[in-house]
């Protein structure tokens, strides 16, 4: 049987389209979900343009946020039945003898293969998953909603996980796309007063960071970092990626400050690190989540606590892609769901 996909099938810009697929087979530990909505990635669209800095299995389906409804349970799958809610981590292949898998970080498994790019993902009608990377969705959460799961996730592990943020402190995020928003979110959950630091065509983004009780800087931050003591801030969380914002964050966090960087950017720094020596300063990578984290972010999204609803920009169906790759990549809204038709 067919299916409709999102297909990125080369490494060229522009090779996304959209294509019938067979439906996929299950094994005994997998399930079949039939997906009810999924979010486009940054990432997706890195992968759209071919400006992306990680291997990819071409051609492959695009999407790894979403959640669903299970369709068919493979022979050993225990817990899971047809029509549960449920939605997945992004780690689809690990090797579970891998020391970082044993330790529970199967997240930081230098062989995982994630949705999306290392096999075929959910901007489809129906994805194969196995069934270890399932969280149930709860009562009153949508399937829209509990589909963003993974983004905020990624900000959970960011700010809460890697980053040492006390009530009271004050915070900078680089870069008010997506992830950027949603750090700056968790950042505020945690007490902090927070500033997200975007460009004058960002406003669209910025000014989803003001729904979330966050100041807002366009260019030029050392102002507000400095304002307090005069020693910058007590973190940074560099959610853009690029050299220049990781050279910022160096230059205006405090002395015995930190630095969660969760943005991708595959062009060398090109500037010393002597000033974070001198400074004495934590810079923390930040990359993916595990179970609990899943666990906690559902539990902050389905009793309201974290809500992301200020983040979501509009809803297309998969055969509308391009449209909403287009508004999602143009800044005129900071988050887009594909639904199936």
């Amino acid at each position: 049987m067919k299916q409709a996909a999102v297909v990125n099938f080369a490494p060229t810009k522009g090779s996304v389209e959209l294509r019938h697929v067979d439906r996929p087979s299950i094994g005994d530990e997998d399930v079949l979900l039939k997906v009810g909505a999924v979010g486009v990635c940054g990432s997706d669209l890195h992968q759209w343009t071919a400006d992306h800095s990680w291997p990819v299995n071409y051609p492959v389906i695009l999407g790894h946020e979403f959640a669903g409804t299970i369709e068919q349970v493979g022979g050993r799958v225990v817990g899971w039945q047809v029509g549960d809610r449920a939605c997945s981590e992004t780690a689809a292949v690990i090797d579970p003898n891998n020391p970082m898998s044993r330790s529970g970080l199967y997240n930081l498994d230098p062989t995982r293969k994630g949705f999306g790019y290392g096999v075929n993902g959910a901007m489809t009608e129906y994805v194969k998953v196995p069934s270890r990377c399932l969280h149930r969705v709860p009562d009153g959460l949508a399937l829209d909603r509990a589909c963003l799961t993974e983004p905020c996730c990624v900000a959970y592990n960011a700010v809460v996980m890697n980053g040492s943020v006390k009530p009271g402190d004050r915070i900078v995020v680089l870069g008010p796309g997506p992830i950027g928003l949603l750090c700056a979110a968790m950042a505020r959950l945690q007490g902090a007063i927070v500033a997200v630091v975007g460009l004058e065509r960002d406003r669209v983004r910025l000014d989803i960071a003001k729904q979330y009780g966050c100041e807002v800087v366009t260019g030029d931050c050392r102002g507000w970092a400095f304002s307090g003591d005069g020693l910058g801030v007590d973190g940074v969380v560099d959610a853009a990626g690029i050299s220049v914002t990781l050279k910022t964050a160096i230059d205006i966090v405090r002395p015995a400050g930190w630095i969660s960087k969760v943005g991708w950017g595959r062009d060398p720094v090109g500037f010393s690190l002597d000033p974070m020596v001198q400074k004495n300063v934590t810079l923390q990578g930040s990359f993916s989540h595990n179970w609990g984290m899943w666990e906690r972010v559902l539990r902050l999204m389905s009793t309201g606590l974290l809500n992301i609803d200020p983040v979501v920009g509009g809803t297309w169906t998969l055969e509308h892609w391009h449209e909403a790759f287009e508004t999602m990549h143009s800044g005129q809204i900071a988050k887009a769901v594909l639904t199936p038709a």
